[in-house]
């Protein structure tokens, strides 16, 4: 186990048990659940990919990507009480113990205890509640150019927000919107774990905790009503995320492949280095002019191949019953269907 631990999480210093007094940090779920303090990682863990599950009982819980499936924290915690973070939420603000990861593996043993399947996992937004979703308009050359628009010379700020959230396998109702012209936008997220403002583009990485696919779905005839973006961006169930949150080690957020199918068919198939402003660059020019939180999301934009980008005799919007798959290379598949 010693050796695992070493490459589970290259962690020290971490946070200590959150003087729970010997239970879990939401102890009974089914009360009511304990205000967050505003805190932060003292240290980033390293090398895990982390999910948030839907639980029988209605809560979400934090869960670990493992050979085999994925490791249950949240309902190894409630038995054996070791004050680990049982959520995603919990760990970004520095609340419970890392290392007790660790102790509640082992208490698990060998049985596959608190390890679910793959294809049994429910999936929730891997960060349901950030402060805030903060958007990237033109980010790739080759979109901007699609589009016939300039590259841009600062980043075009956009915001979504928390009714947005969508999580892997779920469904955006696009048959209750007052809109027609759907459209996908595969994504690269940044999810943020330290405070950041003013941050230079040399220590922004430095901020980032992790990184997540998603995808910026869009009404474009409701982008277009006006100047502003926000109505088309911003429908119920919009921004999926998920179903994985790979941590900042293990992945290079300027250099990844990205691709969005549907029904089957490649639509967007590129690479991150293709962005005009990279995650750092990003990091530090929104941390300019607004504080950034721990847990709080940033889609970096979209490469080519939108429908909107197709000569107006070939756009074909996306319709219900579509299903849409967004792929970034190292962070996993994310699954959406339109009804």
């Amino acid at each position: 186990m010693k050796q695992d631990r070493r490459s589970f999480l290259k962690v020290s210093g971490m946070a200590g048990a959150a003087t729970l007094a010997g239970t879990s940090l939401y102890g009974n779920t089914s009360a009511a659940p304990v205000p967050l303090q505003q805190s932060e990682l003292s240290e980033f863990p390293k090398g895990l990919t982390f999910a948030s599950l839907k639980r029988d009982d209605g809560s979400i819980g934090l869960g670990i990507k493992r050979k085999g499936g994925i490791f249950d924290v949240m309902g190894a915690e409630q038995e054996f009480r070791q004050g680990a973070p049982t959520t995603m939420e919990a760990m970004l603000h520095g609340q419970g113990d890392i290392e007790a990861f660790y102790r509640l593996i082992d208490r698990s043993g060998e049985t596959g205890k608190h390890l679910i399947a793959m294809e049994k996992a429910s999936f929730a937004p891997c960060v349901s509640s950030p402060e805030k979703i903060i958007c990237i308009g033109l980010n790739y050359r080759k979109h901007a150019a699609e589009t016939g628009n300039p590259v841009p010379k600062q980043p075009i700020l956009f915001n979504k927000y928390n009714t947005a959230l969508n999580c892997h396998g779920g469904v955006i109702a696009v048959s209750k919107e007052q809109a027609e012209r759907f459209d996908y936008e595969a994504e690269l997220v940044i999810i943020v774990g330290k405070q950041a403002r003013n941050v230079s583009e040399a220590n922004a990485k430095g901020h980032i905790f992790g990184y997540a696919t998603g995808n910026d779905f869009t009404a474009r005839d409701l982008q277009s009503r006006s100047s502003q973006w926000m109505l088309g961006k911003s429908l119920d169930g919009s921004a999926p995320l998920g179903p994985w949150i790979v941590t900042a080690d293990q992945a290079d957020g300027d250099n990844l492949k990205i691709e969005c199918k549907v029904n089957g068919q490649v639509r967007q198939s590129s690479s991150t280095n293709d962005m005009v402003f990279n995650c750092s660059q990003l990091v530090s020019y929104i941390s300019t002019y607004m504080t950034l939180k721990p847990g709080d999301l940033i889609f970096t934009g979209t490469p080519e191949g939108v429908i909107s980008g197709y000569p107006k005799d070939k756009q074909v919007w996306l319709k219900t019953g579509d299903k849409i798959v967004t792929s970034i290379e190292k962070l996993g598949e994310l699954e959406f269907t339109l009804t």
